[in-house]
């Protein structure tokens, strides 16, 4: 990364504008010590559309959560990464509570830590609690739902009291939880979301992101809680700060452990894992893995495991989200599932997808 030492620190102050600093680079190696390599997945159950299906009273399932996380288990992973949801604790903040300890109570006998998102930029803008509709037949995450919606989003900083109460309050409330690895505050803040939603998107819904994404770290950073705090770039060129866009440096400047999302081939990969390792911190990446972009755990687990990088491939278990099909189903007709699997570990039954992937992921793992 191109910059004097002097001018380094001009930009991290510029952009680490919050009451409550990061933690220091000794704090956080000396956090990631206590693990072994972190290996896992982007989980949402199978029956499950989206974050809100997942997790509301009427359709939380916890028999089909403790299953599936066993098959996670099994194949020794021992993370995963888990979406909440803003109208979750608008609806109901005690129960939610209740849900999520006890979720957390079912991968805790797995052996399994937890990386909670707290706030999602993509997919359908117009989040509405209640009964989810059906699954889109064919279309990859047809039923997906950004956190919070564009009508909350769109009125920042009005918004601001609400979405301040659901961060410090989900945070407060477990803020010392072993179980809890660690906080992804906002999921691709600055996405566009072009492609499937991008007729009803506010023309400046990445400005809104990143300001969203601010808001976060202030509101976090408040809590203090005992995990650490993060959030992932997910594109663009990292090498010099020159390059990185807005988002890009408040997530690398404000992070207290390092993570990042790719698709890419080994070659792009293992160049992503060489500018992060510039910030000597935990580097985790927390969604990779889609087969016919050569994202594959074959590829890319040995770099991870090389550079004792944490992975979180996205998809488990196939199931409503329906992302084993690719992200152009949006715009392209399908009428079966592909050939190759876009993303996801296990049928819906537990069998495997490919047998030679999950022997592979239970062999890299182990050693």
């Amino acid at each position: 990364m191109k910059h004097t030492t002097l001018s380094l620190l001009l930009f991290v102050a510029a952009v680490t504008c919050f009451a409550q600093p990061r933690w220091p680079t000794e704090k956080a190696n000396a956090w990631y010590k206590q693990y072994r390599w972190l290996v896992g997945s982007n989980f949402t159950p199978s029956y499950a559309i989206n974050e809100l299906e997942m997790w509301q009273a009427d359709t939380f399932d916890p028999t089909a959560i403790d299953r599936e996380l066993k098959l996670a288990q099994d194949i020794g992973m021992n993370m995963m990464r888990v979406f909440l949801h803003d109208l979750l604790w608008k609806q109901d903040p005690q129960g939610f509570k209740k849900r999520i300890d006890q979720f957390l109570a079912i991968a805790d006998r797995h052996h399994i830590k937890i990386l909670f998102v707290l706030f999602d930029s993509c997919w359908d803008p117009d989040p509405k609690s209640g009964k989810q509709h059906a699954p889109v037949p064919h279309v990859h995450n047809s039923g997906w739902v950004q956190s919070p919606g564009r009508n909350v989003l769109e009125n920042l900083p009005a918004s601001q009291q609400y979405l301040e109460g659901y961060v410090k309050g989900i945070l407060t409330a477990f803020k010392d939880d072993k179980r809890i690895l660690a906080w992804d505050l906002v999921n691709e803040a600055d996405n566009s979301n072009h492609t499937a939603y991008g007729k009803v998107e506010p023309a400046h819904k990445a400005g809104l992101g990143v300001t969203l994404l601010k808001y976060t770290f202030k509101w976090a950073k408040a809590a203090n809680p005992s995990q650490p705090l993060t959030a992932a770039p997910w594109q663009g060129d990292w090498s010099d700060t020159a390059k990185m866009k807005e988002m890009d440096k408040l997530c690398f400047y404000n992070s207290d452990i390092i993570t990042f999302h790719n698709y890419d081939k080994a070659e792009d990969f293992a160049k992503r894992v060489k500018w992060t390792r510039v910030f000597n911190r935990p580097v985790i990446c927390s969604e990779y893995m889609a087969r016919p972009t050569g994202s594959t755990f074959q590829n890319i687990l040995p770099i991870c495991k090389a550079n004792n990088v944490g992975a979180c491939n996205w998809g488990l278990v196939d199931g409503k989200t329906q992302t084993k099909y690719p992200w152009d189903s949006w715009t392209k007709k399908y009428t079966a599932a592909p050939p190759l699997w876009f993303h996801e570990v296990f049928n819906t039954d537990g069998t495997p997808y490919k047998k030679e992937e999950t022997e592979f992921i239970k062999s890299i793992t182990s050693k």
